[in-house]
């Protein structure tokens, strides 16, 4: 009897158009490896390859939502506003750290995720494009976030009103952050939406050995350890704010909505950082879906599973924020 390997499985238990894409991905093993962390060039060569990649995809997203957007800056950080149809200012607005392995992608090349999550929460979008590695790394990247929750601040902003969400290393930036500004004595926001957060950029976890094979996008020895790297030297690649997973939750922390699929190496990045904030008595919830890939919510949106946890974050927001 023969096998297939795993990362050819396709789970009959995931919907057709799930299975499709699946069938139509690239082996990450081909994927050339990346620059060292100090190669600025390479990175910056990458970068600028990886964002002409996806503007279709992005102009397709801020069609389909149709949002409207606004570049501005808050104490000096270049914001993207994403601001939905038929919006009506409530005074709440949701910041958004995208991912891209810290390294990749901007608040343009990224509105596969904001575009979509405003379309489906009905909220203002604020998308950090913070200063990717190697230009900047883990503390400036961390201060970058801190100055736009000190700027909402200032300007009247409540708390209470604001949320925050990221994909995968945006995630992760959003709970380091948000430790950040705990640690610094500054207001929370009210609720934090973590899709398939990198919150151990270390391969530390089960599902970075378990699942390394079936792991559809990702290695990490050719695509996540470089980038890993470049964001933060090896001796502080456990620290709190790099990796929310071995932060200290018991001073507190925003409600946390956790979400991920069954298919990701990150999967026990999600356990982990789930137990951490719940054995601290945080208010937390796990929300996996069966077969998923990364950040599945921004690939195709419209599916029963991604319009499944959407509606699953709307409903968080609107608990934790008021409607």
């Amino acid at each position: 009897m023969s096998f297939a390997h795993p990362r050819k499985y396709v789970a009959d238990t995931v919907s057709p158009e799930w299975r499709e894409y699946f069938a139509a991905l690239a082996d990450p093993e081909a994927e050339p490896a990346r620059p060292a962390p100090a190669d600025h060039a390479g990175w910056a060569a990458l970068h600028a390859d990886f964002g002409n990649q996806r503007k279709e995809m992005c102009d397709r997203a801020v069609e389909r939502t149709g949002v409207k957007l606004t570049p501005m800056k808050l104490g000096g950080v270049p914001v993207l506003e994403i601001v939905p149809k038929d919006w009506t200012d409530d005074g709440k607005v949701l910041v958004y750290c995208h991912g891209g392995a810290y390294t990749f992608f901007t608040a343009r090349s990224t509105l596969t995720s904001s575009a979509t999550a405003a379309a489906a929460t009905g909220m203002r979008v604020l998308s950090i494009d913070y200063t990717n590695p190697p230009k900047a790394r883990w503390p400036e990247v961390t201060d970058e976030v801190v100055t736009v929750f000190d700027t909402l601040d200032r300007q009247g902003y409540e708390s209470r009103r604001i949320a925050a969400f990221g994909d995968s290393a945006g995630a992760a930036l959003v709970a380091g952050s948000m430790l950040k500004l705990r640690d610094a004595g500054r207001p929370l926001p009210a609720a934090l939406v973590l899709w398939s957060p990198w919150a151990d950029i270390t391969e530390t976890g089960e599902t970075y050995h378990t699942l390394k094979h079936a792991e559809p996008a990702y290695t990490y020895d050719r695509l996540l350890g470089p980038a890993a790297a470049t964001y933060a030297d090896p001796a502080d690649q456990k620290h709190p704010y790099v990796s929310p997973v071995y932060g200290d939750f018991s001073g507190g922390f925003a409600p946390t909505l956790i979400q991920g699929g069954t298919r990701e190496i990150f999967l026990s990045n999600f356990v982990r950082l789930y137990r951490a904030m719940d054995a601290a008595g945080c208010h937390a919830v796990l929300d996996l879906y069966e077969g998923m890939p990364h950040v599945f919510q921004n690939k195709l949106p419209e599916t029963t599973e991604a319009a499944a946890a959407l509606a699953v974050m709307d409903r968080f927001l609107k608990r934790h924020l008021g409607k």
